[in-house]
């Protein structure tokens, strides 16, 4: 376990951190890689009956993967790795195998949307600033598998504006839409009710919760669609490369469409 991503087992949850607090929790590889292990090796005896995921420092819950790791993108094959990658996180997130539950105060972008999307209850701060900036930043894309779960949670119409404006979504509006199933004033209340929610989880049938997760994740599975000419067709452009140096130079890009 990486010692940016922590986990703490408190009673019957296992409560894991994004620590990477001066970085806003930016996910590393080692990161997404730790994370993915962690669900797949939850115990399923009955010592940990939930999992709430949260981000340190009081400012971001994750702000996205850690884009210096994009510099050594060369080939389709680097991007489609990636994304293969992403996908085996969020389905090992999926198939944690007790409830899961994102604790989302502040920044939650890019990779870190993803992730808390994968939960299965999310609830947040009146801080909370949730979405996919991509346009504006980088030129990449979500896979197709990402985004059939976004359009499960939110609408397909409310995803394609958040992506094509590059806006974040406010913690009301993640409410009003259902993304999110509570609201709290503060980070500390947020993680209070984290732990309230987790013990009342753990009073629940289990089979029951694992059981309507994979069901759930098995419908959407059956609707996987081919997208590697997509991610190739990003990853590999010019404005990705440009838009990804403008972003570390903290320069606005000029996009090119090639």
């Amino acid at each position: 376990m990486t010692e940016d991503l922590i986990s703490e087992k408190r009673g019957h949850t296992l409560w894991v951190t994004f620590n990477r607090p001066e970085a806003r929790n930016a996910i590393t590889f080692g990161m997404y890689e730790a994370l993915a292990e962690l669900c797949a090796s939850v115990p399923t005896d009955g010592s940990v009956r939930a999992m709430v995921i949260m981000g340190a420092g009081g400012k971001a819950f994750a702000a996205g993967t850690d884009m210096t790791q994009f510099r050594a993108f060369e080939t389709e094959q680097d991007a489609l790795d990636y994304e293969d990658e992403i996908t085996r996180v969020l389905t090992a997130v999926d198939q944690c195998p007790v409830p899961t539950v994102a604790a989302m105060h502040g920044a939650c972008t890019g990779g870190g949307a993803s992730i808390a999307a994968a939960c299965d209850i999310r609830i947040a701060s009146a801080q909370l600033k949730f979405g996919f900036p991509i346009a504006r930043t980088l030129g990449n894309c979500l896979n197709a598998g990402n985004l059939a779960r976004l359009s499960e949670l939110m609408g397909a119409g409310r995803v394609r504006e958040m992506i094509f404006t590059a806006r974040l979504m406010g913690a009301d509006e993640a409410l009003a839409c259902g993304l999110i199933s509570e609201v709290l004033p503060d980070e500390a209340a947020l993680l209070d009710r984290a732990d309230v929610l987790a013990q009342h989880l753990a009073g629940m049938a289990p089979l029951t919760l694992r059981a309507t997760k994979e069901a759930m994740r098995r419908n959407r599975a059956a609707l996987a669609v081919e997208d590697n000419d997509l991610i190739a067709l990003c990853y590999m452009s010019n404005d990705f490369k440009h838009g990804l140096e403008a972003f570390l130079a903290k320069q606005k890009p000029e996009w090119s469409g090639t």
